[in-house]
Formats: C-alpha cells, sequence, structure tokens
C-alpha cells in the first residue's frame, strides 16, 4: 500500500501558506444519497495514525483512522450536496460545490487548498488540484476517510428508512439488492433521477 505524506504541506507552510486544508469528496457515483465532501486541516505537530486513501483501507482500518484524525486535526468540515441537487446542476458542478461547502465550513481560514482530482471549485485562497492526491498527499487522504465515514453513516440511516434498498451495504450504488428495490418498489425521495437507470423511470412515482 502508498501512504500518504506530509511533504506537499510543509513546503506550504514554509512558504507562507498556513494553515493548509486537504479536499476531497465521496459519491460521484452512486443512484441515491447525496455526494459528500471533506475539508481537514491537520496540525503539523500532531499528525493522525493509519491514514491512507479511504478505498484502501478496509472498514476497520478507516474508522481508526477517522478516530485518529478526530482527535489531532485542528478543523474539519464535512458538507453533503443532495441528491435534488445533483439532478438540477449536474454531478461535476454538485461535487465541486461539495468541496467550496466543506472548505467554507471551516472553523479556520484557509491559505492554501489541495484538492483531489483534476478540478477545484472558485476559492477565496490559493488551491492545487493533485490527480490521485489521496494517495499522495496526507491531508488530502484525511479528508477522503473524514467523506467516506461521513456519507456511509447517512446511507446506514437512510437504510433504516427504507430497509428494501440495502443502502447499508451497498451504499446507494447499483448492487443487484439495489436495482430490483427499484424495480420492485420505485425510488425514494433520495435517488437521483438524472442517473442511468433512474432516467428511463422518470415518470415513476417516489416512494414516501
Amino acid at each position: 500500500m502508498q501512504w500518504p505524506d506530509f511533504q506537499q504541506e510543509t513546503t506550504l507552510l514554509r512558504e507562507g501558506f498556513s494553515p493548509v486544508v486537504g479536499v476531497d469528496e465521496v459519491g460521484r457515483g452512486p443512484l441515491a444519497g447525496p455526494v459528500t465532501a471533506a475539508a481537514v486541516i491537520l496540525n503539523p505537530k500532531n499528525l493522525p495514525l493509519g491514514v491512507a486513501d479511504s478505498k484502501a483501507l478496509n472498514a476497520k482500518h478507516r474508522d481508526a483512522a477517522f478516530e485518529s484524525i478526530i482527535e489531532r486535526a485542528r478543523a474539519i468540515s464535512i458538507s453533503f450536496v443532495t441528491a435534488a441537487e445533483i439532478d438540477r446542476i449536474n454531478i461535476r458542478q454538485a461535487s465541486l460545490l461539495a468541496m467550496k461547502r466543506a472548505i467554507d465550513g471551516l472553523s479556520l481560514k484557509p491559505g492554501f487548498a489541495l484538492i483531489d482530482g483534476r478540478d477545484r471549485p472558485e476559492l477565496d485562497c490559493p488551491a492545487r488540484a493533485i490527480i490521485k492526491g489521496d494517495a499522495i498527499v496526507l491531508s488530502i487522504a484525511a479528508a477522503s476517510i473524514v467523506a467516506k465515514v461521513a456519507r456511509d453513516g447517512m446511507m446506514r440511516r437512510l437504510a433504516l428508512l427504507y430497509p428494501d434498498y440495502g443502502f447499508e451495504t451497498n451504499v446507494g450504488y447499483g448492487a443487484k439488492r439495489h436495482l430490483e428495490a427499484l424495480e420492485r418498489l420505485g425510488p425514494t425521495p433520495f435517488h437521483r433521477f438524472s442517473f442511468a437507470p433512474l432516467r428511463e423511470r422518470s415518470g415513476t412515482q417516489r416512494q414516501k
């Protein structure tokens, strides 16, 4: 496993950009639920343990890393962009909006933002987009873990309201149980109607 490091943050801090925030989002691909972003400002003197790209960690290690981030980070912000908003503005714009909301929600104003991916939102601070940043930049990896844990928790709560769709395990992705429930019951208010296969069911009545 490749472990991210704090080198890019250290360089920026030495150049006078303080604090440095890492930003990542999860949930671009699911058929249901929000896209979720997290912004994390780490403490250079008390870095969290066990942090890697959230996709590279199993649930046990991800939860342990999440607790370490919560205990040691200087500031954390989480934002959600709903399925209805995604349908209205498209998933790319929704992902950028989620990241901007997360950064704007921080208790500290960042001096520089390190953002996972190719795109970056319009921000009030300098920013750098880094492809696969969650695998190489510690602050971005921390943000990926926080966003993943937050979104998974929300989908487990939705599963209590809509138990037939399997949200507690598929977290909104198009798994077999999820697709079968869509065929049988139709979509919920938390589904993305702009996504296939929901587009073909645009006339189907939503669950309440």
